[in-house]
Order: C-alpha cells, then sequence, then structure tokens
C-alpha cells in the first residue's frame, strides 16, 4: 500500500526517471561536471549508474538534489 506524500517533490518518480531525465538534459559530460561521480565520468551507462546509485545512498542523495535543483 502506498502512503501519499503530498510534500515529498521525489514521490512517484523512480531514480531511473531521474537519471534518464538528467542524461537527456545535461548530457553524460555535464553530469560529471556537476556530479564528479565515476559512474558519470569512466564509461558511463544509465544500468552501471543504477547499480551504483542503489547501492551508495550519499551518491543518490546528490542526484536526488541536482534533479530537484533541476525542476
Amino acid at each position: 500500500m502506498t502512503v501519499p506524500q503530498p510534500g515529498n517533490p521525489l514521490h512517484g518518480v523512480t531514480l531511473e526517471q531521474m537519471l534518464m531525465e538528467l542524461v537527456d538534459s545535461l548530457g553524460w559530460e555535464a553530469m560529471g561536471v556537476a556530479l564528479p561521480i565515476r559512474c558519470f565520468t569512466h564509461e558511463p551507462s544509465i544500468a552501471s549508474s543504477l547499480k551504483f546509485l542503489r547501492r551508495t545512498p550519499w551518491a543518490r542523495a546528490k542526484v536526488e538534489a541536482l534533479y530537484l535543483q533541476r525542476r
């Protein structure tokens, strides 16, 4: 059961959706500059980035912050 979260701007947005929107609007190179994380700077891909971000809370938080900043 999903609990409504009216104050949460990320509610209903998956990490994959965030990442794809950021890559579409910025590109991998700009992502690597904005967030100097290895998964964005060395042979980046959606799959490898998702795998890393799902296991690394600090990196996911940075991606979420960038996503919210760009909205």
